[in-house]
């Protein structure tokens, strides 16, 4: 079982719901939450805005993780990775929410609250917060290969 961390969340105005049941299960799994907004339902929020906001908590190391929801996924998950250290993607499957943290040091969680109901993201935190990057070689040579990327476009 994965240590206790501190977890950002972060969702535009498709996914405060959704969001807001997702920190209520963090919570019950013992993690630390930082709720990075919005803190109220806006229909003009943008996910760009709080992908920014989740994406440098991580960045800095102020969390540990991020988990950001918007209406697909995929924005939060574009926006994110704009952020240098941020490795974001779009889980829909258990699989890929917890071969993502294993392989590819995933630290960011993004998820559509139009695609996913809210049982099935539960089963895809549980298994993105239960999963730890292995670290094996052939995982960490490729890790280093999208670092030296990340780098190189500095």
């Amino acid at each position: 079982m994965r240590q206790k961390v501190k977890i950002s969340v972060a969702a535009d105005h498709n996914g405060y719901e959704l969001k807001s049941e997702i920190s209520l299960l963090l919570n019950e799994l013992g993690h630390q939450v930082v709720d990075v907004g919005p803190h109220s339902h806006d229909p003009l929020d943008d996910y760009p805005d709080y992908a920014k906001l989740l994406a440098k908590h991580v960045s800095t190391g102020a969390s540990q993780r991020g988990i950001m929801v918007c209406g697909s996924g995929v924005g939060a998950s574009v926006a994110a990775n704009k952020v240098k250290g941020v490795r974001a993607a779009v889980c829909h499957d258990i699989y890929s929410a917890h071969q993502g943290v294993e392989h590819d040091d995933m630290n960011v969680l993004c998820l559509g609250s139009r695609i996913v109901g809210s049982e099935v993201a539960r089963e895809l935190v549980k298994a993105f917060t239960g999963a730890e990057y292995t670290g094996e070689e052939r995982h960490q040579r490729r890790l280093d290969k999208v670092l030296k990327m990340e780098q190189d476009f500095q």
